[in-house]
């Protein structure tokens, strides 16, 4: 510990040594740097504060018939607006800004140094333009108060009048857009329904039906040829059990008819010889009958059944149905065939039909969307005449400044001050380094790395020591005149 403190006290007696030229050192920089910052312009800051109110009572009950717009976004896009190079350049010339400019060079140097002192803020607690924010600072500092609020000035008008006016300006011209567009897709529309038209009349027969295309109807006419043959095949069967069940009754009938004959025969044996003229004549039809003669009786016995009648009916209609059903089968089976004779023309057709109403519904569609969209550009620019969605309150006007706002003289003073104290400080330390001192045995044998052998006290006189103070007081009253200076600029600056 006692070496540490003895090594700061050795810097310091080291620096002490270089006292007067620190304190040369440090006047020089505090002039010097208090005449800069004397020198330095007045600087006038103007600032405006805008609230934007974007909540209008139109937009509910617009919704939905108007395109909507986002206001926040129109206003960003006026914060670039306001710092364009156009914009700019505008508020050079109405300021008169202008008029110190000789060259396009420093045309150009001028709208950087404008832009880069333009500063934008969404609310006071940001530090850059941030428009979801409905409170908005425009501030600009320059060395005239009158230039100062013309710049706020013009920047908030444009700000104003161009967020009012561009969505109108915006609307006439997307008007004249879609008018364009409507016309170039009414010809388009024209021209894809005569094509339409002319492609049905050249293709008639070819066209697909309501049920669907070409291999859509090949199959569903193939399906008709199997499903007509597959009702003839059945048709055929049930007219055929129909012969065999009337076949059937045909026999039943017969044996009855005999049996009754032979019951008549024995009846009559019973009573006569067999050459009586009714048992030879019955004999007679007996064998007609088992013989198969006789037809024509029992036919006429069996007109009067009922079920016979029925089924003699239900064999007609059957014979019709397969009659029916074989006309059918053949004209099922000729659309196929012609159906399969065009496989090369009616795909091809359906093809440039699909294509064809493809055009069309497209630009059809596009034409109803561009009509749309125009009725709802008339309403919104009608609608934009009478209202507007933004509505602009100025909270904090811009005003001529009566004082300046900077430079800050009292903090630049200071730091000057502090940085002279500090060269001085500095300056002493530097020299110290490069030319040591020391004030123990035991600095100077560690110092050089050779043996000490002794030391010898410095006498003072009381002259020496009269003298010693008398640089003590100068050094002291030159610093505390550093210090008054110091508080009379300050002085001079507040009053």
């Amino acid at each position: 510990m006692n070496e540490q403190l003895t090594e700061i006290y050795s810097y310091l007696h080291g620096m002490w040594g270089y006292r007067w030229m620190a304190l040369f050192v440090a006047w020089i920089v505090a002039l010097a740097g208090w005449l800069f910052v004397m020198g330095m312009p007045n600087q006038y800051s103007v600032k405006t504060v805008i609230y934007v109110d974007t909540s209008s009572v139109m937009k509910p009950l617009l919704k939905g018939l108007t395109p909507e717009t986002d206001s926040y976004d129109e206003l960003a896009v006026m914060s670039r607006v306001l710092l364009s190079r156009d914009n700019l350049l505008s508020v050079i010339r109405e300021t008169d800004m202008d008029l110190k400019v000789n060259s396009p060079e420093a045309r150009e140097k001028q709208v950087e140094e404008l832009a880069g002192a333009i500063v934008l803020k969404g609310d006071e607690s940001r530090k850059k333009w941030e428009p979801k924010s409905n409170i908005y600072e425009i501030s600009y500092q320059a060395t005239s108060p009158e230039l100062a609020y013309q710049v706020v000035s013009k920047l908030l008008n444009t700000m104003i009048e161009g967020t009012l006016n561009s969505t109108r300006t915006d609307t006439i011209a997307v008007q004249k857009f879609l008018d364009k567009q409507i016309m170039e897709h009414e010809d388009r529309l024209t021209v894809a329904e005569q094509k339409l038209a002319d492609f049905k009349k050249a293709n008639v027969g070819y066209m697909p039906d309501e049920k669907g295309g070409y291999y859509t109807r090949l199959q569903r006419g193939q399906d008709t040829v199997e499903s007509t043959r597959s009702a003839l095949q059945l048709a055929e069967r049930r007219y055929a059990e129909l012969n065999r069940q009337l076949a059937s009754i045909n026999a039943t009938a017969t044996s009855s008819k005999i049996r009754q004959y032979k019951e008549q025969l024995n009846l009559l044996l019973n009573q006569y010889t067999e050459q009586h003229p009714d048992v030879q004549a019955i004999k007679s039809t007996i064998a007609d009958l088992e013989n198969g003669r006789g037809v024509a009786g029992r036919s006429e016995a069996m007109e009067s059944s009922p079920v016979y009648q029925e089924m003699k009916v239900e064999l007609s209609k059957a014979g019709v149905e397969i009659e029916t059903l074989k006309i059918q089968l053949k004209e099922n089976e000729r659309r196929v065939k012609e159906l399969a004779g065009s496989i090369d023309v009616i795909p091809e057709v359906e093809a440039e039909l699909s294509r064809l109403n493809r055009d069309y519904e497209v630009t059809h569609e596009r034409y109803l969307d561009l009509v749309e969209r125009r009725e709802a550009a008339r309403l919104s620019q009608s609608v934009g005449q009478s209202t507007s969605d933004v509505t602009f309150r100025v909270i904090e006007p811009p005003v001529v400044p009566a004082r300046a706002s900077g430079p800050d003289r009292l903090l630049l003073m200071t730091a000057v001050l502090i940085a002279a104290l500090a060269s001085g400080l500095g300056w002493s330390f530097i020299r110290y380094l490069l030319q040591p001192s020391y004030i123990s045995i035991q600095q100077l044998r560690h110092g050089t790395g050779l043996p000490v052998l002794g030391s010898v006290s410095l006498y003072l006189s009381e002259e020496h020591r009269k003298k010693r103070r008398m640089q003590l007081a100068t050094f002291l009253s030159a610093t505390m005149l550093l210090i008054c200076v110091y508080g009379g600029t300050l002085y001079s600056v507040l009053a």
